[in-house]
């Protein structure tokens, strides 16, 4: 490459499809990063290059190459969104207790190693974490698993889903530290209450249906089951896989709402997105659960009952709060589009979309 030419994202990091150049609007003083990190994680004396991962929509993450070649160090930095956040989330304090922590125990937790509370270096918190290379599936299969032509990759795909969610609901927190991590009584009430604070603060035009969909969710609570550790943002594009077979998961991201509570919300969570084939996709986290070989919502509900040994009859109430609690966070990041925190064209269209996934919610009541 001549001298005089920039070096492209392609010169710096190959072909890696999940990596785009930092957003404008995104960037951090790498001098600043540089100088806080050297040292202090082995490889970082390198000189350094940065990438984002572009498939998030709310926390920001970013790779870190120290030096080239053979002799390449890489971690992922991961910080909350530009400007306000709703209180509670993208917390990157939990997100490192978590992770420093979990590894241990279920191994598709990648390992953090470092937490910076000093808002002089990016302008938040911010914490650095291990990189673990796999396939992440988001709204369509990738060509690597037969484009979503090949059944027999699909139900693995659906199949690990359930499976691995299951792993992490088995973890025993105390055995790890992390029993502390939340406050499990009470665990369900708190969580529709505090949604439903969270849309009134994030809301730009009054849909009534979503008031009454939280009115129902608090008139209609069922008893919960023993808590257990949850992720409580279980979707498969915060799942890798490995690359020679979508049934093994290799890693599960973004922990930062990681607590102690009712596993079935983490199964609601799931289902929220999880559409049959007779219903059409709403929101950005649409997986390909259409796809032939796919389970249905039925069947990834009763295969998540047979494995964990948990009553599931209670799910329809999870699948109907899982629902809404995903249209108020497509409202929350709308929000900070409307009010100019982010200039990133993905979130234009998160209103309508948090619309018709409340609509859902309220098509899902028993």
């Amino acid at each position: 490459m001549p001298p005089d030419e920039p070096e492209t994202l392609s010169d710096r990091f190959g072909d890696d499809p999940e990596l785009q150049e930092v957003r404008e609007d995104e960037r951090f003083d790498e001098a600043r990063v540089t100088q806080y990190l050297r040292g202090r994680l082995e490889g970082t004396d390198q000189p350094l290059r940065v990438g984002q991962f572009g498939g998030g929509h709310a926390n920001l993450t970013y790779l870190l190459r120290y030096g080239a070649g053979a002799g390449a160090v890489e971690y992922v930095l991961r910080r909350p969104p530009i400007g306000p956040v709703a209180k509670g989330s993208h917390d990157m304090k939990r997100e490192y207790r978590a992770l420093s922590r979990l590894w241990r125990a279920f191994p598709p937790a990648p390992r953090a190693y470092l937490l910076c509370e000093d808002h002089d270096v990016v302008g938040s918190d911010f914490l650095v974490m291990e990189r673990r290379r796999g396939v992440v599936v988001r709204r369509l299969v990738p060509a690597i698993f037969g484009g979503g032509a090949d059944a027999a990759a699909n139900r693995k795909l659906s199949e690990v889903l359930i499976d691995t969610l299951v792993d992490l609901h088995g973890v025993d927190a105390k055995s790890i530290g992390l029993e502390s991590i939340g406050k499990p009584d009470g665990f369900l009430q708190r969580q529709v209450t505090g949604w439903a604070e969270r849309y009134e603060r994030a809301k730009t035009d009054a849909v009534g249906l979503a008031e009454e969909v939280g009115r129902w969710l608090l008139e209609n609570m069922p008893e919960s089951p023993d808590w257990t550790l949850l992720h409580n943002d279980w979707k498969l594009d915060n799942m890798a896989v490995a690359q020679d077979d979508p049934g093994r998961c290799v890693a599960v991201y973004d922990w930062d709402m990681c607590t102690v509570g009712d596993p079935f919300c983490d199964l609601g969570t799931l289902m929220a997105s999880w559409f049959d084939r007779d219903e059409g996709g709403i929101g950005p986290s649409v997986m390909p659960t259409q796809t032939e070989g796919f389970l249905s919502r039925a069947e990834a509900i009763a295969r998540y009952g047979e494995r964990s040994g948990r009553d599931a009859s209670a799910a329809p109430y999870y699948v109907v709060f899982g629902t809404y609690k995903m249209a108020v966070v497509l409202q929350q990041i709308f929000f900070r589009y409307a009010q100019g925190q982010t200039r990133d064209e993905r979130f234009a269209g998160m209103e309508a979309a948090a619309r018709g996934l409340f609509e859902r919610a309220a098509g899902h009541r028993p």
